[in-house]
């Protein structure tokens, strides 16, 4: 068990992880293609992620999480089934990374504790702001929330992928603003009552 690789693995799961709080099928469409590229090593019982049904339904269910969210209103909506599969996102993309490094039951409670709780963090901080937009501009300014979730995504998955010594701190900054949010949104709620 060489400790480097495990902590390696851990910060490419758990940035996974941050990027299904952001959307939630973007980062198991991407594992399936980085794998196709051999950017990304799917092992044992994960190997279909990459198989070609799957990146297709992964694809699909991309398209219509990020059409939806483009959508004022419907988005608050898909923000309730949404961070229930987040959490589930972020436990499947940690436990994907973690595969074949360590025992499976240390790799699967890691990964509800960790991976789970990181997009649920995460993804709850969406929500506050997505919250907070609509309050202030009537949901106007939700579709630009979507987008720059959706490249919040997507970025966190390239650096996962290219950059994973630095994931533990871009980790540390999206819990930190995700609190943020939360405490705001809480604190404005207090204020309305």
């Amino acid at each position: 068990m060489d400790v480097i690789q495990i902590i390696l693995s851990l910060s490419l799961g758990l940035g996974l992880a941050a990027a299904c709080g952001f959307r939630v099928f973007i980062p198991p469409l991407m594992m399936g293609v980085a794998s196709r590229f051999d950017l990304y090593q799917l092992e044992g019982s994960f190997t279909w992620v990459g198989e070609t049904w799957a990146i297709a339904i992964f694809g699909i269910a991309t398209l219509l999480e990020v059409g939806g969210y483009f959508i004022p209103w419907i988005d608050n909506l898909l923000d309730t089934i949404a961070t229930p599969a987040a959490i589930l996102g972020g436990i499947f993309v940690t436990s994907a990374s973690l595969e074949g490094e360590m025992d499976p039951s240390v790799q699967w409670m890691l990964s509800i504790i960790a991976g789970g709780g990181v997009s649920g963090v995460i993804q709850l901080g969406t929500v506050a702001t997505r919250a907070i937009s609509t309050g202030t501009t009537g949901g106007l300014a939700n579709p630009l929330i979507s987008l720059l979730e959706a490249v919040a995504s997507i970025v966190c998955i390239i650096l996962s992928l290219f950059l994973v010594v630095i994931i533990p701190f871009v980790i540390i900054f999206l819990i930190w603003k995700a609190i943020e949010y939360i405490r705001k949104t809480r604190n404005e709620a207090a204020i309305l009552k």
